[in-house]
């Protein structure tokens, strides 16, 4: 049964190595809203001097974008990793047979996965935090 567990989980995560490569091309082409290269070259930096209206704030925007673009895609693939590992802990569990060290074991894997999605979860909510202070221009956070 423990050959079993190992294939699964390697498996799993083959699976898992397989399919985000495949994804962020995706969301990485989903959020390039600038069809013209020119302008996404002079977005923030006012390189084009013989246009009178320059926008300098596109720049800090653009970037408040790429960081929430790769915060989310981090945080999406630690959430697939925990909730898989929240399985095989489960699996592990199932399969311990009463065993007090296999217990423990998988007992400590569910926790460890519960402890990496709780942690992402503040990870995402301090990042909006952050973003949305950079956005309204506010500089002192207290």
């Amino acid at each position: 049964m423990k050959k079993l567990l190992q294939k699964l989980t390697t498996y799993l995560t083959g699976l898992l190595f397989a399919v985000i490569p495949l994804l962020t091309p995706a969301v990485a082409h989903a959020q390039n809203t600038s069809p013209n290269i020119q302008n996404g070259l002079n977005t923030g930096t006012c390189l084009n001097t013989t246009s009178p209206d320059c926008e300098v704030g596109n720049g800090e925007e653009a970037v408040n974008n790429i960081i929430t673009t790769v915060i989310n895609i981090f945080s999406l693939v630690v959430g697939v990793v925990s909730v898989i590992m929240i399985i095989v802990g489960g699996l592990k569990y199932i399969t311990s047979g009463g065993d007090s060290g296999n217990v423990s074991g998988a007992k400590n894997t569910i926790l460890y996965a519960i402890v990496g999605l709780v942690i992402v979860a503040l990870a995402q909510v301090i990042v909006r935090f952050v973003l949305s202070r950079v956005e309204t221009g506010s500089s002192s956070a207290f």
